[in-house]
């Protein structure tokens, strides 16, 4: 069984690993190298695509594979323009704030809010659901991230 704690240390791998590529922004080698270990080793990409719908996406806002993903997080990828690369903010701290946890045996979903501390210290909150899997080694993979900025009534 999935448990709790399970997934709030993937949560804290994934945290650290946005922080990480922001650290290396003026090195893209660097970030290349950062982001494809954070889509080897949190995403279920080797099962073939997942469901990821990034947050500030519009053009493309979906990205089922792992080059899709990769341009989403530093750019840098001339078939997806509207990329600027959403690690390389760069972010000093990224806090989950979960609102529930549906655990089974083999997959685990979590939804809430998560929140991107820039260099000045401001706060981005961002709705996010992700839905893990067991891999055969144990580890919790994302098979399904979907995350977007609240909604904001006219004024």
């Amino acid at each position: 069984m999935i448990t709790k704690e399970d997934v709030l240390k993937a949560q804290d791998n994934w945290a650290q690993a946005i922080v990480e590529i922001g650290s290396f922004k003026d090195n893209q080698s660097a970030c290349e190298k950062i982001t494809t270990k954070l889509l080897d080793e949190l995403y279920a990409f080797y099962q073939g695509d997942i469901l990821f719908k990034p947050t500030k996406a519009s053009a493309f806002q979906f990205r089922p594979d792992k080059v899709a993903a990769l341009s989403y997080f530093i750019g840098n990828n001339s078939s997806f323009p509207e990329d600027i690369g959403f690690a390389l903010q760069p972010w000093t701290h990224v806090r989950f704030d979960n609102t529930g946890f549906l655990l089974k045996e083999r997959s685990a979903l979590a939804m809430g809010n998560y929140y991107f501390t820039d260099l000045n210290g401001g706060e981005t909150k961002v709705e996010y659901t992700f839905a893990y899997r067991k891999d055969d080694a144990g580890k919790l993979k994302i098979e399904l991230h979907h995350s977007s900025i609240p909604y904001a009534p006219a004024t």
